[in-house]
């Protein structure tokens, strides 16, 4: 008699790799649809069609309100970081020199207890005073440079490095940033597109949503088609015509005014939180069993 097969094989004290895929278990693959994919024709701040279009450099599109928006919120944030970077630098100087005028006053103590035997009084809340008491200048010297090395020490059961300690404002950057690329973004350089809608009668006069085509072929854009824009004029064509005629004519094929090669800027297409720009379109999720109660451990989905 054969031996039964190991996806039919219910009878063993564990589950078998079969049994948990049918539980949910492993790593589990599936293709983003249609809705989880943002459009060609959508804000990426908003995520909604959008008014009065304006693209970077990159091909990133965004709504005129919304990214104007966003970089003033940016350069706000950004002049709060700075107040606050300043306001640090001057509370660090101020506490250098006090530093300074302490070792300096410990120095002229130790060196007149040397020589006269007085006994040195400190001022300093932080700092305790010796129980053996010093016993010359080279001593309070040496003591001096352990405690800064020991304040400067990276260490996480120092006090200096636990988490009660300020935390230090990094000088920021004062360039705006691309919401979507994150590469430096100034406002003038971006420009507004155009895109060219149907008019046709096959088109439903009801219908809510618009339908943009390629002024050159007449091809309806979708998210399948490559687009490309014109940062001189603004219009937008299909990468195909884009690359057959106005490269090589250099000049718009809508309002005919010249162009060069360097004014082509592709149009980005991409997805929500569920999907990365470009065709990896599959979210993934790992499922393990977990102990004791049964239940499985959800590890958060890789985008890819």
């Amino acid at each position: 008699m054969p031996q039964r097969h190991s996806k039919n094989n219910n009878d063993l004290a564990f589950f078998t790799y079969d049994e948990k895929r049918k539980l949910g278990y492993g790593t589990q693959k599936e293709r983003l649809g249609k809705d989880s994919i943002k459009p060609f024709d959508a804000c990426g701040l908003c995520l909604k069609p959008f008014i009065d279009p304006l693209c970077c450099q990159k091909g990133h599109v965004f709504c005129k309100e919304c990214i104007l928006e966003c970089l003033l919120a940016q350069k706000k944030d950004i002049q709060r970081k700075l107040v606050a970077h300043e306001a640090q630098q001057k509370h660090e100087k101020e506490e250098e020199e006090e530093r300074l005028l302490l070792q300096k006053a410990r120095e002229l103590d130790a060196f007149d207890q040397q020589n006269h035997g007085a006994v040195p009084q400190y001022t300093d809340k932080n700092q305790s005073q010796d129980k053996n008491g010093f016993h010359g200048a080279n001593s309070v010297k040496v003591t001096s440079y352990e405690e800064e090395a020991l304040r400067t020490m990276k260490a996480f059961w120092l006090p200096s490095a636990t988490p009660e300690a300020p935390l230090k404002v990094e000088a920021p950057s004062i360039s705006t940033v691309c919401p979507e690329g994150n590469e430096k973004l100034k406002l003038k350089t971006l420009f507004p597109i155009c895109f060219v809608e149907d008019t046709s009668e096959k088109k439903k006069p009801n219908s809510l949503d618009k339908t943009y085509i390629c002024p050159s072929c007449k091809v309806t854009l979708t998210n399948t088609v490559s687009l490309a824009a014109l940062s001189s004029c603004g219009h937008v064509f299909c990468k195909k015509c884009a690359e057959k005629f106005i490269i090589v004519d250099k000049v718009c094929l809508v309002c005919d005014k010249p162009c060069k090669e360097r004014n082509l800027v592709k149009l980005e297409k991409g997805g929500t939180g569920f999907s990365g720009h470009g065709d990896h379109l599959e979210a993934t999720d790992f499922k393990h069993l977990g102990s004791g109660s049964g239940l499985g451990l959800v590890r958060p989905a890789m985008k890819t």
